[in-house]
């Protein structure tokens, strides 16, 4: 039997794709070597996610004695939170099952490496658990195999020194840890962990954090975690360490100071100049000691050893696969989507790029035509964007001589935040002054990753700073912050002073 299409992995990307196929009539098998899922489902976001709610409840039912709650004495279980987020997991690949059962997708457990074509029909070499191996044919192949966290050479991953998996599976509560990179991944479990009380340094080589924002989306994100006791190392790389014989790790770190020091000038080109005079003299070599060590420095697109070879086609110099609007690769019949596709490595992204590939597939006329991709980071508080980030749209805006219309309304003034005890933060719309259309929405604050879903969409229908400003949000809500923004663009703030 020759199966209309094969999809290779079943993350948010393959999963997806293979059951929407499936729907448009495809026979349809999806080939994964681990658990249904993927990276995402079993190891990412959905038990990252668990942690972060486990962890926050736990901290604010231990500080909320000026709410009236007395727990003070509140104490953390890991072994029953691991259970439970555990649980989470194995009921959601329960799900993925039921669903590829229930929509004809077939599914084999093994790994998979293309090995030729012939003709229009692609062969797939499998190789299961046991070692055994076999070969199935396809018309179409659908990559969706995902990335992998990158291994730096000064941290070998081992017992204490781990990747986010490993971090997300620890059975105690580290009292000293280490996060070795201040990004996404980094900055959210430096939290979880800082609120289940272990002492967390971040090291960023950067000379900030969370470096795909601009710094007043950031600033509100350190702060709080300034108030956990997280302590930040900036313009840090770690160089070498040692581990001991009771498990514990010195870090030796190359701390730098000169950014720091032209920061302080209070602009970009002091702080580069400062950085550039100082840097040889105020860098030195520490040393501290950590019981477990993250290592979240990114993740690189898994292209290896697919067989890619076989059929003419090879990825970039970063490992990606170029493809269109409809994620074709190079080689006719041959899609990529998720991770390996250029672009944020975001699960829906990748879902999206599974239906628009699988559609593409069946003959219909879809297109990656998306007007924005949301991008959250679910740290306290969250931060949360669709659009070009301020410094870009500013940069775009002067050259076109145009001028933005930018509005701002802090989560203090409004009153379902400062009932909700989450005043920190704010929404910010950023628009075009000529035509008043969105281009870009900025949130940080409580909730972001569910607020930014309306300014998506807003975006998508080219909504302009009057329609949101026009319709009626409910009150008291979080999400009333972003029609104060669209008034505060358009100079008729009512629950803040005009600008």
């Amino acid at each position: 039997m020759i199966y209309d299409l094969a999809v290779i992995g079943s993350g948010p990307g393959g999963y997806v794709c293979a059951i929407r196929a499936a729907q448009l009539g495809l026979k349809t098998v999806c080939i994964e070597k681990g658990e249904l899922g993927g990276v995402c489902l079993n190891v990412g976001c959905i038990p990252s996610k668990a942690l972060i709610h486990a962890s926050k409840t736990f901290y604010k039912a231990k500080h909320g004695a000026h709410m009236g709650i007395m727990a003070a004495e509140a104490t953390v279980d890991m072994t029953a939170m691991q259970q439970w987020k555990s649980g989470i997991v194995t009921k959601l690949t329960g799900g993925i099952g039921a669903l590829f059962k229930g929509n004809g997708v077939e599914r084999r457990a093994a790994t998979a490496r293309i090995d030729g074509r012939a003709g229009d029909v692609f062969r797939v070499q499998l190789t299961d658990a046991t070692g055994a191996t076999s070969t199935l044919e396809a018309h179409y192949i659908v990559l969706a195999t995902g990335s992998a966290p990158i291994e730096i050479g000064a941290l070998p991953y081992g017992e204490a020194i781990v990747h986010a998996t490993g971090a997300l599976a620890f059975e105690t509560v580290p009292a000293r840890l280490a996060v070795v990179g201040g990004g996404v991944i980094g900055m959210e479990l430096a939290d979880v962990y800082a609120r289940l009380g272990a002492q967390v340094t971040v090291i960023e080589a950067l000379d900030r954090l969370l470096a795909i924002f601009d710094a007043d989306l950031v600033r509100p994100v350190q702060l709080k975690q300034k108030k956990l006791g997280v302590k930040h190392l900036v313009d840090a790389r770690v160089v070498g360490h040692v581990a001991h014989a009771d498990g514990s790790i010195t870090l030796e770190i190359d701390q730098g100071g000169g950014a720091k020091a032209g920061a302080k000038t209070g602009d970009k080109t002091g702080a580069k100049t400062g950085a550039k005079a100082n840097a040889a003299a105020t860098r030195e070599t520490v040393r501290l000691d950590f019981d477990k060590v993250l290592v979240s420095v990114g993740r690189r697109p898994n292209t290896a050893n697919l067989g890619l070879e076989t059929v003419g086609l090879s990825p970039d110099a970063h490992g990606f696969l170029a493809v269109d609007a409809q994620q074709r690769t190079a080689v006719e019949g041959l899609f990529a989507i998720g991770d390996i596709a250029p672009g944020p490595m975001l699960a829906h992204k990748a879902s999206y790029e599974g239906e628009v590939a699988a559609e593409a597939i069946a003959g219909h006329p879809a297109a990656n035509d998306a007007a924005c991709v949301p991008s959250v980071v679910y740290t306290d508080p969250e931060i949360a964007t669709v659009g070009p980030t301020l410094t870009e749209l500013v940069d775009q805006a002067k050259k076109d001589e145009r001028s933005l219309q930018i509005g701002k309304f802090p989560m203090a003034a409004l009153g379902r935040a400062i009932a909700s005890d989450a005043t920190e933060g704010f929404v910010r719309v950023v628009a075009d002054s000529d035509t008043g259309e969105l281009l870009a929405v900025h949130i940080v604050a409580a909730e972001a990753s569910e607020l930014i879903n309306a300014a998506g969409f807003s975006l998508e229908m080219a909504a302009s700073t009057e329609d949101v400003a026009l319709t009626m949000h409910a009150h008291p809500s979080l999400a009333e912050g972003f029609m104060e923004a669209a008034k505060a663009a358009l100079g008729q703030a009512i629950h803040q002073v005009n600008r």
